[in-house]
């Protein structure tokens, strides 16, 4: 092949990628840089800006609702990222089971994924309602558990755990997908050996199945991380006094005393989180 033949396709590869790395370039690589610019400034909302150098993260690292932020993801991360993938397990392995209307069940529990977040969140609301939602007529007039109705999304500490479940069960669809896919490709024969080496239904699950699923569920656990610690729209509807990072990120900058300077510099420490998040999946699962 030819010199020029061979600069003639590298030509026209450059043009083919070019509109793509445009769109990336403005959509996601401009907004992370402008981002970092903000972080050195004390931004108002009228567009005012004055430089402080360091001082944005300075103070942030002073700040106290900053670390009960920190606190509070780390234990909606882990709630989450654990119920999500130990519910997806549990039904990937029963719907890889033999029954009837199975192809109806494995349909049916991917309705909470696909549901508008913004229609299950009043329905969640609904159900924990401290005058007429269905938790606290159970509790209290069906089961007499106790005498006061309790609103569990008002109160922070509750609201917490209400949005982990919340969570877990809209999201576990998707780990149940990647589990349920991989087991499907596992051999018959490798289940059938361990039987007959006299290995019980735990023993089967314990030996054959979690080795096969170490890499899917080293996958959905990482994925599950990097997308809750950016999850902000299930939290805001639901309980927007659970102040995860995004939420106290956005209230740093539209609500209070806005601090944009101080949201982007929250912003810049969560992407080199993500960066090294995103490095331990490509080098540690992908292998890459």
């Amino acid at each position: 092949m030819s010199s020029v033949l061979i600069k003639n396709e590298s030509r026209l590869g450059l043009k083919l990628v070019a509109p793509a790395v445009g769109i990336i370039g403005l959509l996601v690589i401009y907004p992370i840089l402008f981002n970092l610019y903000l972080s050195f400034f004390d931004v108002q909302l009228n567009g005012s800006k004055t430089f402080v150098g360091l001082n944005n993260y300075t103070e942030l690292l002073g700040n106290p609702r900053y670390y009960h932020s920190i606190g509070v993801s780390v234990i909606y991360l882990i709630g989450t990222v654990i119920g999500t993938t130990v519910l997806g397990l549990a039904a990937a392995i029963l719907m890889n089971q033999t029954f009837r209307f199975r192809n109806l069940a494995r349909g049916l529990i991917l309705l909470p994924y696909f549901a508008p977040v913004i229609s299950v969140v009043f329905g969640w609301q609904f159900i924990f309602d401290p005058v007429n939602g269905i938790y606290n007529h159970v509790v209290v007039d069906v089961l007499h558990l106790t005498n006061e109705r309790e609103n569990l999304i008002g109160n922070p500490d509750s609201a917490l755990f209400v949005v982990i479940l919340f969570d877990i069960w809209k999201h576990f669809p998707i780990a149940y997908l990647l589990f349920l896919a991989k087991l499907q490709s596992v051999p018959k024969d490798l289940y059938e050996a361990a039987a007959i080496d006299g290995q019980n239904p735990w023993g089967r699950f314990w030996h054959v199945t979690l080795p096969e699923l170490r890499f899917v569920i080293a996958t959905v656990v990482l994925l599950r991380v990097i997308w809750n610690l950016n999850r902000f729209e299930d939290v805001y509807l639901l309980a927007p006094n659970v102040e995860t990072l995004p939420i106290f990120t956005y209230y740093q900058a539209f609500a209070g005393i806005v601090d944009q300077g101080a949201a982007a510099a929250i912003s810049v420490i969560q992407l080199l989180v993500l960066v090294g998040l995103i490095w331990l999946y490509v080098r540690k699962v992908l292998k890459w």
